[in-house]
């Protein structure tokens, strides 16, 4: 048990409490943040990887929604985390003569949105292309169907990287982060709540935290936090999953990514890196909230749609990694029918903040690229009275001029790429993946492997990555399960088409010198990935949702 209280608790290590701890933090506040696995292990990590402004939702006319999406997009890219976010082009193909007005002026008006917004835009702007420039742009399209394109720019990001990030640079301000930590009750006097109650799944030890006030930011958990504090639900959030594949670069040729309408949500096809990430579906999911499946049936669905656009078809034998996600999306409140899920595709990505008592804070909805202004809505409804925080000075917000971790340093670096890559003995291309994924922090890494030369080696069955990167997950990420790392600090998971079966050992044994595991807790931690990798597997032949939760969860968590 705690002996002092904080000013703020926060439930929930996603983007979203993540993102709490650090506005609450940087307002002079004693933060703790309490999460129940690892940070970013639902929903935060299994995104599209997007910060975007929604083209989607203007014809929703959503018009408040995409302003606001498009600036906290240029703020992130040009001033928070610039080592982190980075510009990609899409392609928004025209089936029709008639698409080219209209949807032109759909994406004028997404650009006009971001130039006259409070930040830099920091991407190009949208250019009309035609069937002879689309050819050469994206020669594995079926361009003699089309009209030609719109292209226009986004952002992306390694969404599970990014809330690491966040959390760090809260930490680094003074936040107290804890992982593995499951919230079992709040603690009341009266009607407040002035805590909760926690199991450390670790060490398996209760405990109890105390703090003027609560912020629940467990995104689709949050129908489960509501049932601890007892009484009707204040915010109705449904589970609608979202799966996406995962393609080596070379099986689509194209300069650009690529974004089109189905007939439930929008395909996307994304440039990762050596890869395309392509999704996504839209269904409402009320099974496992810890490890959404990916069905046979959500798979072939997706694979259908981009063959549409393909020339040469992909199948099964194409896809390197598959992963699902579970957005939370917000209903009103009423009386539902039993196992009625209701539609997920047309409820709004907007927040909502609730206080269902005094001295607890929900916050829900929303989307990645807006988690800061979600969290500085959830720490300004905490300060009120009637948010329970009973704060005599309230200072305002001020993460927008917070950069992340890694963000400072990190032009100088890039600028000194070739210097880093002679003085490392690593070749520039690792020196560039390296800056984009530590940026200015890029240092530390390099004085890692200075220290210990053998972990300037790609990890075995995973060439893209260093071994110097699974010690610094452990040293300084907070990684400490080897799911941590393959999935989560690293995307191997995804990115290798074993899944990271090969990487499995040679990471365990790095991870074990430097947590101290013996050789029965390593075999554990690896025995327990391939568990998990096969379930993984087996849920993805399996026709129905139901046939794929059962096998999931066959390899239930290490912890």
């Amino acid at each position: 048990m705690m002996t002092t209280e904080l000013d703020v608790l926060v439930v929930g290590g996603g983007i979203v409490g993540a993102g709490a701890a650090l506005d609450a933090v940087t307002r002079g506040l004693s933060v703790g943040l309490l999460e129940q696995r690892d940070l970013a292990s639902g929903t935060s990590s299994r995104s599209s990887k997007l910060v975007h402004g929604g083209l989607r939702y203007l014809e929703m006319f959503d018009f408040a929604l995409v302003k606001e999406a498009l600036e906290e997009r240029g703020l992130l890219l040009t001033q928070l985390a610039p080592h982190l976010v980075r510009p990609v082009p899409f392609l928004y193909p025209l089936k029709h003569a008639w698409e080219r007005p209209y949807v032109g002026a759909g994406v004028a008006l997404y650009d006009g949105m971001a130039m006259t917004g409070k930040y830099d835009m920091g991407v190009p702007r949208h250019k009309h292309i035609f069937r002879k420039q689309l050819s050469r742009m994206a020669p594995d399209i079926k361009t003699e169907e089309l009209h030609g394109a719109i292209r226009y720019y986004d952002c992306q990001v390694d969404d599970a990287r990014l809330v690491m990030t966040i959390a760090r640079t809260a930490a680094n301000n003074g936040a107290q982060i804890a992982t593995r930590c499951k919230v079992t009750g709040f603690l009341r006097e009266g009607d407040r709540v002035v805590g909760a109650t926690a199991l450390d799944l670790e060490n398996d030890v209760e405990f109890e935290v105390r703090a003027k006030v609560v912020i629940n930011a467990a995104g689709v958990w949050t129908d489960e936090v509501q049932v601890l504090i007892g009484g009707d639900a204040t915010l109705d959030v449904d589970a609608s999953k979202g799966i996406h594949l995962v393609v080596p670069r070379d099986r689509i040729r194209s300069d650009c990514g690529f974004i089109t309408k189905t007939e439930k949500s929008v395909l996307f096809v994304i440039p990762w890196g050596a890869f395309w990430i392509i999704g996504t579906t839209d269904t409402p999911w009320d099974l496992d909230l810890a490890h959404p499946s990916a069905s046979k049936t959500d798979i072939d669905y997706v694979l259908g749609h981009l063959n549409a656009l393909l020339k040469d078809p992909l199948d099964h034998r194409d896809v390197v990694g598959v992963y699902a996600g579970l957005r939370p999306l917000l209903k009103p409140v009423v009386k539902r029918p039993k196992g009625d899920l209701g539609e997920t595709t047309k409820l709004s990505r907007e927040h909502t903040v609730a206080n269902p008592v005094p001295g607890l804070v929900l916050i829900a909805g929303g989307k990645l690229t807006t988690y800061r202004v979600m969290a500085k809505d959830a720490v300004d409804h905490a300060l009120r009275p009637q948010g329970g925080g009973d704060f005599r000075v309230a200072p305002p917000s001020i993460t927008e001029r917070v950069p992340l971790v890694g963000a400072w340093g990190y032009e100088a670096r890039t600028n000194q790429r070739v210097a880093l890559s002679r003085e490392s003995g690593i070749e520039i291309g690792m020196i560039d993946h390296l800056l984009g994924r530590y940026g200015g922090l890029v240092d530390e890494v390099l004085e890692l492997i200075r220290s210990r030369p053998e972990l300037a080696e790609p990890l075995e069955g995973a060439p893209l990555y260093l071994a110097a990167e699974v010690v610094y997950a452990v040293t300084h990420e907070g990684a400490r399960h080897l799911d941590d790392v393959l999935t989560r600090r690293t995307r191997i998971s995804i990115e290798t088409f074993d899944r990271g079966i090969a990487s499995a050992r040679p990471a365990a044994d790095l991870m074990a010198g430097e947590l101290g595991w013996s050789i029965e807790r390593a075999d554990e931690e690896v025995d327990h990935y391939l568990r998990r990798v096969e379930a993984e597997r087996q849920s993805q032949l399996k026709i129905t949702d139901q046939e794929a939760d059962e096998a999931r969860v066959q390899a239930p968590d290490i912890v």
